[in-house]
């Protein structure tokens, strides 16, 4: 795999024709700043890092805002190894036999990597001169340290790996050229969006609501960030990110209490940054009575084993006070609530699928 990722580079000798050397300096961002590059297969993110790489990262961004990037395609694959992209000539299907080596010999030369690690985002540079970066880049898909201290690294996938090993499966011919299109649609420039939900204060954690969309109708929960401020916020930082999405209420247990939440059945796998945000909560046991309509975390046997699965109560049950995290209170919806709770079922499982579409944080 390390050979061959080094070897896919070499395309680049042919170079026909020199641009003149890109030398300007990066200027500083008041913000981090990311790529949104979509893809006829899919949306990746790519946090860029012009401390490490003044002259690339800047000459990236101007090409994305330019719209250089567009309709170009990803040349080269190795199964989840490596993908590479940006030659503006690939816009051509008639000048396939060219593809690899448009685009360089514009930005100097630049620090390279200690370590070429899983996501990292590097300049493609024709072998033996130094100074040959431009726009084309590519992306390992796996640790190389073959390639450590050998490429400029100007980012890293954040988020949508799983889109790049989607395209790391194109078939290639003889050549290791791709045989499929997988076009770049667009390269937007942004601000890193600030993670959501980590700095809030309790109280301002407490003026937001959760919202289920469920296949029986919203419901609507008001959440105790007092009583238990750690799970409301991985909560909400769950819901943003979607790991709720397509889920299911797996279990129904009349006149006890309705749960969903479990990743088991989830429609789709996580995605790579969702799956970083899964992790055992510790217990926030307080004073709140399980009645009808409060919302709190399932877990196991152990008192820390609580994820993602939660339950709404549909009657009171003092068995479960001070054994669980009460963490929120139905506020509106109980008639989508009853009704899940009315769903048919074989033992405590529904035999018709109850969908959980999304959970949706907003101010109350």
């Amino acid at each position: 795999m390390k050979r061959i990722v080094a070897a896919c580079l070499v395309g680049v000798l042919i170079w026909a024709y020199v641009v003149s050397g890109f030398s300007r300096t990066a200027v500083a961002q008041s913000l981090p700043k990311q790529a949104v590059v979509e893809t006829s297969a899919g949306t990746f993110v790519i946090d860029l890092v012009p401390d490490a790489a003044p002259n690339q990262t800047a000459y990236f961004m101007k090409s994305a805002s330019d719209g250089a990037y567009d309709g170009t395609i990803f040349h080269r694959v190795i199964k989840y190894g490596m993908v590479q992209g940006g030659d503006p000539l690939t816009k051509d299907p008639s000048k396939r036999a060219l593809y690899g080596t448009g685009g360089l010999n514009v930005v100097k030369a630049e620090a390279r990597a200690p370590r070429m690690t899983r996501g990292s985002v590097a300049a493609v540079t024709i072998p033996g001169k130094p100074d040959s970066a431009g726009a084309q880049f590519f992306i390992v898909l796996a640790d190389q340290p073959a390639l450590d201290n050998q490429y400029t690294v100007f980012g890293h996938v954040a988020d949508g790996i799983e889109v790049l090993q989607q395209i790391s499966e194109t078939p290639v011919d003889d050549k290791g050229l791709a045989t499929e299109r997988i076009a770049i649609t667009r390269v937007t420039i942004r601000d890193t969006p600030a993670e959501p939900f980590v700095t809030e204060t309790p109280q301002e954690l407490a003026t937001y609501r959760a919202v289920l969309d469920t296949s029986a109708g919203p419901i609507a929960i008001e959440l105790f960030a007092d009583k238990a401020p750690n799970t409301v916020r991985q909560f909400m930082r769950l819901a943003a990110a979607g790991v709720y999405n397509g889920m299911a209420f797996h279990r129904v247990a009349p006149g006890f209490v309705i749960q969903t939440g479990a990743l088991s059945s989830r429609a789709a796998p996580l995605t790579e940054k969702q799956q970083k945000l899964v992790h055992n909560l510790p217990p926030e046991f307080n004073d709140t009575k399980h009645v009808k309509g409060i919302v709190s975390m399932a877990r196991a046997e152990a008192a820390d084993s609580a994820q993602t699965s939660f339950f709404i109560c549909t009657a009171p049950s003092t068995a479960l006070d001070g054994q669980y995290t009460a963490f929120g209170r139905v506020v509106d919806g109980m008639p989508a609530v009853d009704a899940i709770e009315a769903s048919p079922r074989n033992g405590e499982t529904p035999t018709t699928r109850v969908d959980l579409k999304t959970v949706r944080i907003e101010k109350k």
